[in-house]
């Protein structure tokens, strides 16, 4: 069977703008991550999918197919950040993260590719990853690489009809804005993480939807703390103990008119993540309808 036959090739289908989802790794039981989906109560997921890297074939596509039509959810968007080594911090993190660094970015350009690929098959209309720390400085002498690479990443992208979005978090607003312009590519947006940009120290999540909220195109509902180690990230928290004000980024969301999903991302895991992540859905979806959604 060709990989392109793993769906019909229908129209991809569509969420209602701001579903509560859920981020999963399917990894090698797609149908029991996506079961927790369905059993949420959730009508979509977002798919982080590092474990597929090196290995995008056509019996994962129909496996992982025939998991989401059979729950009968919806998945958004594919993600993956690797491969390489990634340390999520100050020190480290800007030489081993996204597309910044040279020594994996041609790999990482390739695996979001293939992603890509794969994403077509599935009918699914969006790819995303961390770029990574892109310097605030334009004429930094990495900038001009890291926008080459972004902008061949989405060309890709648009030629599977597929938007390619930068997910928030080791860059400024600011920064991500302008490098949006330089790309000047129509299917690049953003992926707004909410409690990234508040974990990174960048920026208050309501703020920087002034710079790049009419390019968000995804959203990970997450919560967490301003950083008070300078060495180390903020703490990531459950939904309504961090700094992340729901009710106003969610109210500006939707008066942006944002057609996307709401993407519960929850990073423990265990039964209590399934906990937590059931108080969230209840939380979001009182403000969501607070805000008239």
């Amino acid at each position: 069977m060709p990989l392109a036959s793993a769906t019909s090739g229908a129209n991809p289908p569509q969420v209602k703008p701001m579903a509560v989802g859920l981020l999963i790794s399917p990894g090698n039981d797609p149908a029991g991550a996506i079961s927790k989906v369905k059993h949420l109560g959730l009508t979509n997921c977002f798919l982080s999918l590092d474990s597929y890297i090196g290995d995008f074939s056509k019996a994962r596509a129909g496996q992982l197919n025939d998991a989401l039509r059979q729950a009968n959810v919806v998945a958004t968007t594919v993600e993956v950040v690797g491969p390489g080594k990634l340390i999520w911090d100050f020190t480290d993190g800007p030489y081993t993260i996204g597309l910044v660094p040279e020594a994996t970015r041609q790999q990482r350009m390739d695996a979001l590719k293939s992603a890509s690929d794969f994403a077509k098959v599935l009918d699914i209309a969006q790819v995303q990853t961390h770029c990574g720390f892109i310097p605030e400085n334009p004429r930094d002498p990495a900038y001009a690489g890291t926008v080459r690479a972004i902008r061949e990443v989405a060309q890709h992208c648009a030629g599977n009809g597929q938007s390619f979005l930068m997910e928030t978090g080791q860059e400024t607003p600011t920064t991500v804005l302008r490098t949006i312009e330089e790309v000047n590519v129509p299917a690049l947006g953003v992926g707004l993480d909410t409690a990234n940009l508040i974990l990174y120290g960048k920026a208050n999540p309501v703020d920087a939807l002034e710079s790049v909220g009419p390019y968000v195109k995804s959203v990970h509902a997450k919560d967490g703390m301003w950083p008070t180690d300078p060495m180390q990230l903020g703490k990531e928290v459950r939904i309504g103990q961090g700094r992340v004000d729901f009710h106003k980024v969610l109210a500006k969301l939707h008066a942006l008119r944002y057609q996307g999903a709401v993407t519960i991302e929850r990073e423990i895991s265990g039964p209590q993540q399934m906990e937590d992540v059931r108080q969230e859905k209840i939380y979001l979806e009182k403000i969501l309808a607070e805000v008239g959604v």
